[in-house]
């Protein structure tokens, strides 16, 4: 029958493959380096390691880089921390193999989802988990309905939990917290329950779940320890201020695709894990504005894994000195300041989404000189509105406003978006206050011809311009990133559906 362990418990990243090389299948290679990096990092805040999962895109792997990679994680964990070994697989003779490999490996458990892509009954995967049982390595059922298509259902779980002889626990990935109250009801205390839906991991853990397997644990494994820890330790309200504050960004992670979105985090964070294998691509499911809120998610005070860092900008005859946050990617020194060019793209709802075309320049120059010319020759009796001295700021409607509605939600609400947007990019260090004498802006601003709420036209305006603001600083995207991306690029509302 199955049973408890005493250290099947607490915070378990599941860990990303790093790859080096171009990322369409065999012209990109598995980083060993790049992993045993990402191991250390996160060692110190975690409770075991889970390579080759879901999140470590263990189907786009070959039988091969897979034994490799659980290997890899054995050695440099080296008993340190527990580590359950991903082996399911589309077929029962596959996911006993590897879970046979992985147990002379040294492998803790092996964690073990239904097979995939045929679906068979629940009495099929029963006698799948069975098979897999004989092989003698403790097993962590893996409820993932959202890829197998299989749910498991609360009287399966429970046969295949008490019944099969080396079963040590459960995780569960469906956000089903019915389901999830269900196994407290039925096996609490008689094995293992671990949650691995990140948005709904405090819930779990308050209703008693013994730990966690998440993809954002890669990302911020000290801040889920604390959560994890404050539980068991009574104290809920720390708790939910730690789970509200990363709640966005476990979002982002669990709604996009998660592998690339954590790799792209850790990338800002100066930990490259490369990109996810093809078909995965950069701006496809992690979409760029997906990008930028990350990344402005992970600069969050009590989140901290991107911090400010001394950035000279050069306009020529001025020089300062700014501290702003910044990644590898971002230049230590920002010149270019005739022209600078930022876009920014935020939703939803797709009626009040926002699409912000930026310029900055240096008062004198040639985004200075349009702005004076547009305001001499056509004025607000053509649209344009000058909203912002410091830095002086244009604004200008992208499509004719017809409507007072229209007229309202753009003057009002979309300009204190861009507002707020340029307020908290003095705040951030982007604009200087040094500097915003010198500077100009033009933003060429859309309020969709159908938009009606408000708030959002407001909230969207003000993500769209952060981030074209920070685009245009750092010069992205760059060629290399655009050549990247170019098979993602879609237009917004010509795809929409």
């Amino acid at each position: 029958m199955g049973y408890k362990t005493d250290w099947f418990k607490g915070i378990f990243p599941a860990l990303v493959t790093p790859f080096a090389g171009n990322g369409s299948g065999q012209q990109s290679k598995f980083d060993q380096g790049a992993y045993r990096e990402l191991i250390r990092w996160v060692l110190p805040h975690v409770n075991g390691v889970v390579p080759a999962g879901t999140t470590g895109e263990f189907s786009y792997l070959t039988s091969d880089e897979r034994i490799q990679v659980i290997e890899t994680a054995i050695d440099e964990v080296a008993g340190r921390v527990p580590v359950i070994a991903g082996t399911g697989a589309e077929s029962t003779r596959e996911t006993v193999r590897l879970t046979r490999i992985a147990k002379e490996a040294g492998a803790s458990a092996a964690l073990v989802l239904a097979p995939y892509y045929l679906k068979p009954s629940f009495n099929e995967v029963y006698d799948h988990f069975r098979a897999v049982d004989t092989v003698g390595l403790p097993i962590v059922l893996y409820n993932l309905p959202q890829c197998t298509g299989t749910h498991f259902k609360w009287w399966t779980a429970e046969g295949m939990l008490l019944d099969l002889d080396n079963v040590i626990g459960v995780k569960d990935t469906s956000g089903d917290v019915a389901f999830l109250a269900a196994l407290f009801e039925k096996v609490r205390g008689e094995v293992g329950i671990f949650v691995g839906h990140d948005e709904v991991a405090l819930a779990a853990f308050s209703s008693g779940a013994d730990g966690a397997i998440l993809a954002s644990a890669n990302l911020i494994p000290d801040v889920w320890q604390r959560i994890y820890r404050a539980v068991q330790g009574g104290d809920l309200e720390a708790a939910r201020q730690d789970q509200q504050l990363v709640q966005k960004l476990v979002r982002i992670v669990t709604r996009t695709a998660g592998a690339q979105a954590v790799k792209e985090g850790l990338t800002a964070m100066g930990l490259p894990m490369g990109e996810a294998r093809h078909p995965i691509v950069r701006g496809g499911g992690f979409k760029r504005e997906d990008y930028e809120e990350l990344r402005i998610q992970l600069e969050t005070a009590g989140i901290d894994k991107i911090s400010k860092k001394v950035v000279t900008y050069d306009l020529g005859g001025k020089r300062t000195q700014t501290e702003l946050f910044a990644t590898p990617q971002t230049p230590r020194t920002i010149d270019g300041w005739e022209i600078k060019v930022g876009e920014g793209f935020a939703g939803p709802p797709f009626q009040e989404l926002a699409h912000v075309d930026l310029l900055i320049g240096v008062k004198d120059g040639p985004v200075g000189r349009a702005i004076d010319r547009s305001m001499a020759g056509w004025g607000e009796e053509r649209g344009l509105k000058i909203i912002n001295e410091r830095p002086r700021t244009l604004l200008v409607p992208t499509v004719t406003l017809r409507t007072k509605k229209s007229r309202r939600l753009f003057y009002e609400h979309a300009a204190r978006g861009v507002n707020q947007a340029i307020s908290l990019s003095v705040e951030d260090g982007f604009l200087p206050e040094a500097l915003l004498d010198d500077i100009v802006l033009i933003a060429n601003v859309f309020v969709h011809p159908s938009a009606s709420i408000a708030r959002r036209v407001l909230g969207n305006n003000y993500k769209a311009t952060r981030h074209a603001i920070r685009k245009a600083i750092e010069g992205r995207p760059t060629v290399g990133e655009l050549i990247a991306e170019k098979a993602a690029a879609r237009h917004p509302f010509r795809y929409a559906p």
